[in-house]
């Protein structure tokens, strides 16, 4: 299911909120929602949401597996791992307001522009519970225009809007600008079923760059080159292939195995070391971020 009625997202914030904050800090925010609602609370709104981290504090959400269950089943890709409490409290606040006569996507407008950083992280992590989703869409593509890393990554990461909004020219440029800001693909929802010849032109062409430049590429940029590669990707998946990072070389093997060119076979199977890993399970995608999040820990 797409998207999520506004009411719904509320009344599990509602839920995971009363049930982990004081009393008094609930109380604070209960009645600050219910003043939103009757449309009591006016220009307050906006004090309100400055003062939410004094009155609700940091610390972190915490969800149960079965709250991250209803969470997916009330709209899909909904993933609100990682989130902290006045961020659920934001984001509960600003759903309190979909039913003011003025169109939700002023309110979130003016909110993005007077955002600090930490701000910015909470509204568009809270994207896809918005209404009016459509309307949301240039903001949202604001969001992944910018070089801070954290807020990039609050529209790209475990956040099912740009998959679902995004055209192919914002999508393309979201996962180019991830590499270039030094962010990773594995958290980008859907980032297999839209891959396409243009972005792996893109990426290919990136790729050449960093080269020229006497660099590394990240070995996730693969991933979106090998269905859709030709012979001009094909040889720079070979060249990959030769890469001493053997992270990169198991990318390109694995972009090989997804192309349906014959030559891309026979370059593989001059690896055949590299087929049978593929083979057995123990080299995917997901194995290979796995192993790039753990050297970046060491």
């Amino acid at each position: 299911m797409k998207g999520i009625s506004p009411s719904t997202a509320l009344d599990l914030l509602r839920q995971w909120l009363e049930r982990q904050l004081p009393p008094s800090s609930w109380a604070w925010l209960a009645d600050k929602m219910t003043a939103i609602e009757v449309g009591t609370l006016g220009r307050d709104f906006y004090l309100a949401i400055s003062l939410i981290p004094r009155k609700i504090g940091k610390d972190d959400l915490i969800l149960t597996t079965q709250d991250i269950k209803d969470a997916r089943q009330a709209r899909s890709g909904w993933m609100p791992v990682g989130w902290s409490l006045d961020q659920a409290a934001r984001i509960a606040l600003l759903l309190s307001t979909t039913r003011a006569e003025k169109p939700f996507v002023e309110r979130f407008d003016h909110l993005c522009l007077s955002a600090d950083v930490s701000e910015l992280i909470t509204f568009y992590r809270g994207l896809p519970l918005y209404p009016d989703q459509d309307a949301l869409i240039a903001r949202a593509r604001e969001g992944v225009r910018t070089n801070i890393k954290v807020v990039f990554e609050a529209v790209a990461h475990y956040n099912p809007y740009p998959m679902e909004q995004f055209d192919n020219n914002a999508w393309n440029h979201m996962v180019l600008k991830a590499l270039f800001i030094g962010s990773t693909l594995h958290q980008i929802l859907g980032l297999d079923e839209r891959r396409n010849s243009t972005l792996m032109r893109m990426l290919c062409d990136y790729a050449h760059e960093r080269w020229a430049a006497g660099r590394e590429t990240h070995p996730e940029l693969w991933r979106c080159v090998g269905p859709f590669a030709d012979q001009s990707a094909i040889t720079d998946l070979q060249h990959a292939l030769a890469s001493k990072n053997p992270l990169e070389r198991e990318a390109a093997a694995l972009a090989l195995s997804e192309c349906p060119i014959q030559e891309a076979q026979k370059i593989l199977e001059t690896v055949p070391e590299l087929c049978l890993g593929i083979d057995a399970g123990r080299i995917s995608w997901e194995n290979i971020f796995r192993a790039m999040d753990k050297h970046a820990l060491s």
